[in-house]
């Protein structure tokens, strides 16, 4: 694997557990949706928070798309999980919870898993060749039957 696909995976992770956090500050100044208040839910987007917020998950969900065009979805959403270990540590630092030794184990597992799931292929190469590409053809035979059919 790349830089280039190692530094899309740590933006995946750092976009997607900053954001949450960043949502997390922003609800905590909004307060608990209930009944009485719901209609009120929308005003939440002035929160600078909340925008900051929605702006770097809009980031995390460009990089997940882009790791996901070169690698399995069974590859990509695991090594997300590595945001659970970046987020426990923001939401402690930044938020002040509580973050018992539990969830840390917890944490702990799921990263080990990962570290499982990552020693693997990225991409199940079979699985996204085409029937041209599979039966021997030239790279600028199938570019040029992709062409006639439309294919991108």
């Amino acid at each position: 694997m790349t830089v280039r696909k190692y530094l899309i995976l740590l933006a995946v992770v750092v976009f997607g557990a900053s954001g949450d956090v960043c949502l997390g500050r922003g609800m905590r100044d909004f307060g608990a949706v209930t009944s009485a208040n719901w209609r009120l839910l929308l005003t939440v987007l002035w929160n600078p928070w909340v925008v900051t917020g929605i702006c770097l998950l809009v980031l995390f969900f460009c990089s997940y798309l882009t790791a996901l065009s070169w690698a399995d979805l069974t590859y990509v959403l695991p090594a997300t999980a590595l945001s659970y270990l970046l987020m426990a540590l923001l939401a402690r630092v930044f938020l002040h919870e509580n973050v018992t030794p539990g969830h840390w184990l917890g944490i702990g597992l799921i990263t080990l898993g990962v570290g499982f799931v990552a020693t693997g292929p990225s991409l199940t190469v079979a699985a996204h060749n085409s029937p041209q590409e599979k039966s021997g053809a030239s790279p600028t035979q199938v570019a040029l039957h992709k062409g006639t059919r439309g294919d991108a």
